[in-house]
């Protein structure tokens, strides 16, 4: 800081700062954020001087405690850098008036600060008594003015009242700043400021708010009425007056140029037990107002291309680009009731700590456009696991991130055509879904006794305009085409809607774009494998879990006993040669078995063993609540079939092969690599040995920025009943599982339910 500009300036302490001077220990500044102390002989002379009643000149002259001119002038210099002085004109009032410590306090001059400001007042519905808010505006000292001003205050009853768009439309197109606020309700919101050109806007605010009223949106929906839901007046005088004061309160700091993180956020305010929260707005480079609406049908034509991205250690359940708590601390601002993505994360109660199984709100693959989810089971909701609370945190945050990133918002790349006008540029759905003939004939005998996702789509009509999105194969280095609405949930089918569903086979989310598609692979051979096994029923080899040598392991299975369960893990590993395991459960000594599993896959075999119990322990509180009353924890007829009927005596293919060793880590043909994008080429070229081509789909949001992607391999199996003719039937027989194809009508009829 430069002192000589400010020689004919009084200068002194900060008013909201209270000094003492010790003899012995310095001096000592009190305010109500704490006590700073100033150590050194000389100090008490100095301070006994900075009572703002004199001017610099008049301090570096007094030689306060025999120090020289310039030792004062370096003593003043890093008071004033630590923001503990004031330099005010020489008529400055001297008094530490409450409302000028306030000013100091905020880092504001009080002795300049403008107090002619103007504010406009707009309201949109019924936000309460605005004389309240009006007459706190000028008791702050500012100036109400229908026509020009400096900022707009809009007062609302909901922040997502329609007549806000055309509020917000005015004010981008003349640029002035306004600060929005719900005065109204026993939760009070105020703010952000939108200040147009530099931060978000209203749009962007509106866009997560309605990710949050889901059920709202439905409900109005169903009523045949637009916009959010009208709301009861709640309101008693304390709380309307602390509202409008508070409401004022940020405006005059505003204005008075003081500047803080949250001015950009809403704060929401409980009257019910005085809690208050920030959340973060920021900007969506995306929106249709404010933005680019362009931003994902450009990246979904641009080559999606894995750069080398090393592993780093610490990486919890999985080979990663970045630590979980790293993961944490970027995204953590996606957390938000309001302004989030993702509404909250929780550990899920039902079962022991140990399992740290977290929940992260609806899983929107089972669950879009309907007041109720489709699927009221194992499913029912996003969540994480990991042998960590802090893994499992971070993959319920990552897994709600990917089924909104895969959710259809309206910009994502489109191109109108039929199948047969497409031509080799398009491929026909159900090279991915591998429904056979017999089903699409039986469809509605099938469809009418088993749950929904289970459901045999109706046959794809080659001739009818569809939406497709490009695909970029990683095999072929090339865009092919296919429907929209097998990519993302929600999207229009158009005529051929009952044909096509999206599901979430093969999407994830990622710390890097090598890490997304590495895991969304892996999810696609882990189900394969398990289509293997479940449909043919073979039996598999038994993984001997002291063999690789996990303290954890032992405390899982400790664990399990107590529980009253069975634990046992088996080998599912086909001809694509990774890793892919099934932990399975069942309760000792009942009638109901209640068995269940969790599935896991990576190149590694210690982390697809670890991935499979982690996956086991995620699905077993719902299961343990079922094992305490004996019901059955799912609405979902196939997985309510299983829970009342299967055992291992009538399941003999969930047991491990008998006379057969059980498998440890050397059993596995593992090579570690150093970097992701090699593991991804890697896997794209077995995959390609065996005739099968990797696509991707990036469907990253451009306000979210954690990577998601969708992969798909046309022609490896779903774990749902898909019998189509190719690797169901041909694998087994290939590997020796079995001698002869299994035929049609000897398939499991029990269909994976998870």
């Amino acid at each position: 800081m430069d002192l000589g500009s400010m020689a004919e300036r009084l200068v002194g302490f900060k008013r909201h700062l209270r000094t003492e001077v010790s003899l012995d220990q310095g001096a000592f500044l009190f305010s109500e954020r704490g006590v700073t102390a100033l150590r050194g002989a000389q100090i008490g002379a100095l301070v006994a001087l900075l009572d703002g009643t004199r001017d610099l000149a008049t301090v570096l002259g007094a030689r306060p405690g025999g120090m020289g001119a310039d030792q004062v002038r370096h003593v003043l210099t890093r008071l004033a850098r630590a923001g503990l002085l004031a330099f005010r004109p020489p008529n400055a009032q001297g008094s530490a008036e409450p409302a000028l410590a306030y000013w100091d306090a905020c880092g504001i001059d009080p002795d300049v600060r403008d107090t002619t400001k103007r504010v406009n007042l707009v309201t949109a519905g019924a936000p309460g008594d605005t004389a309240a808010v009006s007459a706190a505006l000028e008791a702050a000292g500012l100036q109400l003015s229908a026509g020009d001003s400096d900022v707009s205050l809009v007062l609302c009853d909901d922040y997502l009242h329609p007549d806000l768009a055309e509020i917000d439309a005015a004010h981008r197109a003349t640029g002035r700043p306004w600060l929005l606020a719900k005065p109204i309700g026993a939760q009070v919101w105020i703010g952000p400021i939108f200040q147009p050109g530099e931060s978000a806007c209203w749009h962007c605010l509106a866009h997560r708010l309605w990710r949050h009223r889901h059920a709202e949106a439905c409900v109005q929906s169903m009523l045949g009425r637009r916009g959010p839901a009208p709301r009861a007046a709640v309101s008693v005088p304390p709380l309307a007056a602390a509202a409008a004061n508070l409401v004022a309160l940020e405006l005059v700091k505003w204005l008075g140029g003081h500047r803080h993180p949250g001015q950009r956020s809403v704060w929401t305010f409980d009257s019910l037990d005085l809690g208050g929260r920030f959340h973060e707005l920021r900007a969506r480079p995306q929106c249709s107002e404010c933005g680019d609406v362009s931003l994902m049908a450009r990246q979904a034509r641009r080559p999606v291309r894995v750069p080398p991205t090393p592993k780093v250690t610490g990486a919890g359940g999985g080979h990663r680009s970045l630590r979980p708590e790293q993961v944490l601390e970027r995204y953590r601002h996606l957390m938000s009731p309001v302004t989030g993505v993702i509404k909250e994360i929780t550990r899920d109660p039902r079962g022991p700590a140990s399992f740290h199984s977290f929940r992260s709100g609806p899983n929107l693959g089972a669950r879009v456009g309907d007041l109720d989810s489709v699927y009221r089971g194992l499913r029912d909701e996003s969540g994480g696991k990991g042998v960590t609370a802090l893994d499992a945190e971070v993959g319920a945050l990552c897994e709600a991130v990917e089924r909104h990133s895969g959710r259809f918002h309206g910009d994502e790349e489109r191109v109108r055509g039929s199948l047969r006008s497409l031509g080799e540029r398009a491929i026909h759905p159900n090279e991915c879904l591998l429904f056979d003939e017999r089903q699409f004939r039986g469809r509605a005998e099938w469809n009418a006794t088993h749950g929904p996702f289970q459901h045999v789509l109706e046959v794809f009509d080659e001739t009818a305009e569809t939406d497709w999105t490009p695909v970029w194969s990683l095999t072929h280095e090339r865009h092919r085409l296919l429907p929209t609405a097998m990519l993302y949930y929600g999207a229009p089918g158009g005529s051929n809607a009952g044909a096509l569903s999206a599901d979430s086979n093969g999407n994830a989310a990622g710390s890097s774009l090598a890490d997304a598609v590495l895991q969304g692979l892996l999810e696609l051979v882990e189900r394969d494998a398990v289509a293997l096994w479940w449909y043919n029923r073979t039996s598999q080899p038994e993984v001997d879990l002291d063999a690789f040598a996990d303290p954890w392991h032992v405390e899982m299975r400790e664990l399990y006993f107590e529980l009253g369960r069975e634990l046992w893990v088996l080998d599912l590993t086909a001809d694509l040669g990774v890793p892919v395991m099934a932990a399975v459960s069942r309760r000792r000594s009942t009638r109901r078995e209640h068995i269940l599993f969790g599935f896991g896959a990576h190149l590694d075999p210690r982390l697809a063993l670890r991935r499979a119990l982690t996956e086991l322990n995620q699905l077993m509180p719902a299961t343990l609540a079922a094992d305490s009353s004996d019901e059955i924890p799912t609405t979902d007829r196939d997985a309510r079939h299983w829970w009342e009927h299967a055992t291992v005596a009538n399941q003999p293919y969930l047991r491990p092969t008998t006379g057969e060793a059980a498998r440890g880590p050397d059993a596995f043909d593992y090579r570690p690599r150093t970097d992701l994008a090699a593991d991804v080429d890697a896997l794209v070229a077995a995959l390609g040995e065996r005739g099968l081509e990797t696509f991707v789909l990036d469907q990253t949001r451009p306000d979210i920025a954690l990577p998601v992607v969708k992969t798909i391999v046309p022609g490896l199996r779903h774990f749902w009943a898909r019998f189509g003719p190719g690797r169901l039937f041909e694998v087994p027989v290939q590997l020796g599982r079995i001698s002869r194809p299994t035929p049609y009508e000897e398939l499991n009829p029990m269909p994976m339910f998870l």
